[in-house]
């Protein structure tokens, strides 16, 4: 237990400082002494955070309710029912046309897909030289018409891109995170609504529930609407309730083989697979038989039984949305890797608070622009004419999961420590004042706990000056 083992030291550290103190005030030290006097503890290098505040314990303690419910089933429902009907950023499937004008899915793809006009560099540092070959690639002149809709579901967790195309590019030479055309990525069972095709025949253009973009069709297995849509609504079912699960290893259906399945991924549950009948070559009784989408040679769309371990964790309901829940949720992703897009096999600030908020069953919208502002939640708004004093006194206040967000970035409430709030999110890095009044970086690059006040954005302005707005999922 690496906490109990940093708290034992630390305490006889003090104890041994005040019996040094004494003696010295007492003239009974000798001046080698300070030699053999413990070296302080080095903390987590990050300003305001000891090592103690890393566990959700911590938080979770010093909760007057932690168990009491936030939002019950129904009203998660209504919630999500509201966002899709009333969230531009959203694509109710459900409701999807059977058929578009061409000059509809035009405008959609060349709003996504438009030729860069800023200079971008590929790997190694050199300048991506094949900006003109991104618009035929797109295959536009192709369009019929009018686009018939054809449905299909992910297969495996998959990269949706600005462009049908894998090369990634960046901003700067060194600034290779950061690729560019990288949009978001998408789990095992979500369903897509399929408009169009690249020119080379390889990738689709797309509408998730969140988000319209390109995806390789080697990730997306074409089937019926009923199908399609159907499989998300399956029961019984789990729900993956950790950062990750994976499916065992199995050589003999390579296609559900070690697949990952991200936080709130729901999946249906074989109930009643006979215990005695072996899952792909391994005894049932180990795990949950759960079925996947796989995608045959053709393309198409067949469902296939998978093994998830009992090990991994999952549950066979979304979890009740409680503040110690919250909490418990966000610290499973504690350290993972900053993944723009979803990079990494990780995830973005948006994807995490995304991923926290779907092991309850709740629905955010992709982006940072499209949460903020969105029109079903509880909402706080500020701007320029809110002071730094006003904008603080609302902060003090927040409660746990509360969903602070500042341009192109989201962070989430886990309690109030000493009077001021503290968040976890997914952030490359934070800038704080020194001692001396100068700027220093920080690098994070990861999920990570931080206080939210002494954040600076830059030179002339605190992240507090920059919040825009706050989205309270609860009443």
């Amino acid at each position: 237990m690496p906490m109990l083992l940093s708290r034992t030291p630390r305490r006889a550290h003090a104890g041994l400082g005040v019996l040094l103190a004494l003696l010295a005030g007492f003239g009974l030290l000798a001046t080698t002494a300070a030699a053999a006097r413990p070296p302080a503890t080095p903390g987590t290098g990050v300003p305001g955070v000891q090592d103690a505040q890393l566990s959700p314990d911590f938080w979770t303690s010093r909760l007057d309710a932690p168990d009491g419910v936030v939002l019950d089933a129904n009203a998660i429902d209504r919630l999500n029912a509201r966002l899709f009907a009333e969230d531009g950023s959203m694509h109710d499937l459900e409701r999807f046309p059977v058929s578009m004008p061409r000059a509809d899915v035009e405008a959609l793809v060349k709003g996504l897909s438009s030729p860069p006009t800023r200079s971008l560099f590929v790997a190694g540092g050199l300048p991506f030289q094949d900006v003109d070959a991104l618009e035929p690639g797109l295959g536009l002149d192709r369009l019929p018409d009018t686009v018939g809709t054809r449905w299909g579901l992910v297969v495996h967790r998959a990269d949706m891109r600005t462009f049908p195309t894998d090369v990634r590019v960046f901003s700067a030479p060194g600034d290779t995170d950061i690729d560019r055309f990288q949009e978001t990525a998408l789990f095992p069972g979500t369903p897509l609504a399929i408009l169009h095709e690249s020119r080379d025949g390889e990738w689709w253009f797309a509408v998730s529930p969140r988000y319209a973009a390109w995806i390789r069709k080697s990730a997306v297995a074409s089937g019926t609407r009923g199908d399609v849509l159907g499989y998300g609504r399956r029961t019984p079912y789990v729900v993956v309730t950790g950062a990750t699960a994976r499916t065992v290893h199995t050589p003999e259906a390579p296609r559900v083989s070690d697949l990952q399945l991200d936080m709130g991924v729901r999946v249906p549950l074989l109930a009643d697979w006979p215990p005695a009948t072996p899952v792909n070559g391994q005894a049932a009784y180990t795990g949950h038989v759960v079925e996947l989408p796989v995608r045959d040679d053709d393309g198409a769309l067949r469902f296939a039984p998978a093994l998830l371990p009992r090990s991994q964790d999952v549950a066979t309901a979304y979890l009740p949305l409680t503040p110690a829940g919250v909490i418990e949720q966000g610290f499973k992703f504690l350290g993972e890797r900053y993944g723009w897009g979803h990079a990494y096999d990780a995830r973005d600030c948006s994807g995490f608070v995304s991923e926290v908020y779907r092991a309850f069953g709740i629905q955010l919208p992709r982006n940072t622009s499209a949460q903020g502002v969105s029109p079903v939640f509880n909402t706080v708004r500020f701007d320029e004419g809110d002071d730094r004093a006003s904008r603080l006194a609302v902060l003090r206040q927040l409660q746990v999961g509360d969903l602070v967000y500042v341009p192109g970035h989201v962070m989430m409430v886990i309690g109030q420590y000493e009077g001021a709030p503290y968040v976890i999110h997914d952030v490359t890095g934070i800038s704080v004042r020194d001692d001396d009044g100068g700027l220093r970086r920080i690098v994070l690059n990861g999920v990570s706990v931080t206080p939210l006040e002494p954040l600076q954005s830059g030179e002339d302005a605190s992240l507090v000056d920059r919040i825009y707005s706050i989205q309270k999922i609860r009443p």
